[in-house]
Formats: structure tokens, sequence, C-alpha cells
């Protein structure tokens, strides 16, 4: 079985959160799993974060597209 993920790295978590959130919904169709990380100092939350997704579907090359407009993320596709 082959596996395809989106790994997504938010930088200003707290600017780009809602974007973001908006994108996934918009695709939520094609997201099987979703895994959401960010460091927690001891004293704030960390504006960084990190998003794994695994896809399948038409609308992944959509939802890549529309999380490659987003400024301040990365977005990488990975096939396993």
């Amino acid at each position: 079985m082959d596996y395809t993920l989106i790994v997504i790295k938010v930088d200003g978590r707290e600017r780009k959160a809602i974007e973001v959130q908006d994108i996934l919904t918009k695709y939520g169709c094609a997201i099987k799993v979703r895994l959401g990380l960010h460091d927690l100092p001891s004293q704030a939350c960390s504006s960084t974060g990190l998003i794994v997704l695994e896809v399948e579907g038409e609308e992944v090359s959509d939802l890549l597209k529309s999380l490659d407009e987003v400024d301040g993320i990365v977005v990488k596709k990975v096939e396993v």
C-alpha cells in the first residue's frame, strides 16, 4: 500500500492558523489523517507549528496548490 503525505510547517502560527484551517476544511474529504505538532516552551506557546496529513483523492493537487499560495508556510508532498 502506498501513502501520500503532506507536511506543512507554519511560521507565525497565530496569524496563519485561520487561513490554513480554512483550506484544510475546504479539502477535508481528501484528508484521511491529520496530526498537528508544536513546541511548548515552559513560558509560552511556540509560533511555529507542524501539520502532517495523510491524503488521497482527486482534490490533493488543489489542496497543495492552495497551501502553496499561503505566505509563511512550507509545504512538502511525500510519497511512501
